[in-house]
């Protein structure tokens, strides 16, 4: 098997489900019991967030939640509550996430302001536009850090800069769950960051928001104490320390894990000698991700054809498969013709170039093939 859709999720690495299988068979008191059995479970949560701020060089605040879904709609939802003196103006893009986007649709039927940013031909912001578009009652503007579909980066510490020299009150969001422990991050050049542990090697239902101090949002959950009571309910142990696991062996190699994920992305890039009509999507991208419309090709029929020789891609976002059709972030930069071609291949540290050298000869026999049968 070769395994190219890790944007979507990775395999959870045999560490960190070690340390799941620990806090459910051995530590498995509730962090919240009186007892020193609990307070045992309550130090490991209590280690996790410094893992975590350690991996972003930020001592701020960590809130654990069910991952990055959660994250992005109670930093968004919350904060405008919680900042609703401030303004109803927002600013974000067309391409985020779908629970960035979906949040700030909700926001729109409440009567607030969005202001979505145009895109270059690449699908890149224009900073100049962020700058003009700013507001004395702007609450927040979200942009993610590494796109989850065509892999473009925004530079996290210029936007916040800019954001801070126009309106020092205007909160900045980066969703970095595809960027975490993948790329370096600074939490200083961000008001929240949100992140999630599957896509790093952790378990599936756990994300967090790491925040500055002294920064509010309205609880989008009601319960217990927990976590301040900014995200009550009883913590989600297992998947909190296999995160922890996970990014503890991810951050220290960054800088290595890119190289080798860049020669990957080189080789798998080489089927554009091999065959024509192919058309790379985005520009500046993550090495971790290569978005690839085929002209004259189903997205959809092209990755289940590479499955059945073993190869797992994507067309999009897991998040958005089932969307309608044309909405992918492809569909939104291109058009619907080259969004409806693209596939995109995500990776991972595990990933080889032999996997990559095998995907390209297997595209090299299969794409002619489905262009031929797709024009009759």
């Amino acid at each position: 098997m070769i395994y190219f859709d890790n944007a979507s999720t990775t395999k959870t690495s045999q560490k960190a489900a070690e340390w799941a299988m620990k806090m459910m068979t051995e530590l498995y008191a509730n962090p919240s019991s009186l007892h020193s059995f609990g307070f045992d479970a309550e130090k490991v949560i209590t280690g996790a967030r410094e893992t975590i701020n350690k991996a972003i060089n930020s001592n701020g605040e960590v809130i654990f939640t069910s991952g990055g879904t959660e994250a992005n709609n109670t930093v968004i939802l919350g904060a405008a509550n919680a900042y609703k003196r401030r303004g109803k103006h927002f600013i974000t893009t067309a391409i985020e996430h779908p629970s960035v986007t979906a949040a700030y649709k909700q926001l729109e039927m409440s009567g607030c302001e969005v202001d979505y940013l145009s895109l270059d031909k690449n699908g890149n912001i224009s900073l100049d536009e962020l700058k003009e578009k700013l507001r004395p009652d702007t609450v927040m503007v979200s942009l993610m850090a590494v796109n989850n579909e065509i892999g473009t980066v925004n530079d996290i510490k210029a936007i916040y800069e800019l954001i801070k020299a126009k309106n020092p009150d205007c909160l900045y969001h980066a969703d970095c769950v595809q960027a975490f422990c993948k790329h370096h991050i600074n939490g200083k050049y961000a008001d929240f960051i949100t992140i999630s542990a599957h896509k790093i090697f952790g378990t599936k239902g756990c994300g967090a928001i790491c925040h500055k101090k002294g920064l509010r949002f309205t609880p989008r959950v009601f319960g217990g104490g927990q976590q301040n009571a900014v995200r009550p309910g009883t913590e989600n142990t297992p998947g909190i320390a296999a995160f922890a696991c996970a990014a503890s062996d991810l951050a220290p190699h960054i800088d290595e894990n890119l190289k080798k994920v860049s020669e990957v992305k080189a080789e798998l890039m080489k089927i554009r000698e091999e065959l024509p009509d192919i058309h790379i999507n985005g520009a500046n991208t993550s090495p971790y991700i290569l978005n690839l419309s085929f002209e004259g090709i189903r997205g959809e029929v092209l990755l289940h054809t590479l499955e059945d020789r073993g190869i797992y891609v994507a067309t999009g976002s897991a998040c958005s498969s089932k969307a309608k059709k044309n909405e992918n972030v492809t569909a939104k930069v291109y058009g619907p013709a080259r969004g409806g071609s693209a596939v995109r291949f995500s990776f991972s540290s595990l990933n080889e170039l032999k996997e990559a050298k095998e995907t390209v000869n297997v595209l090299k026999e299969v794409v002619p093939v489905l262009k031929r049968f797709q024009r009759h």
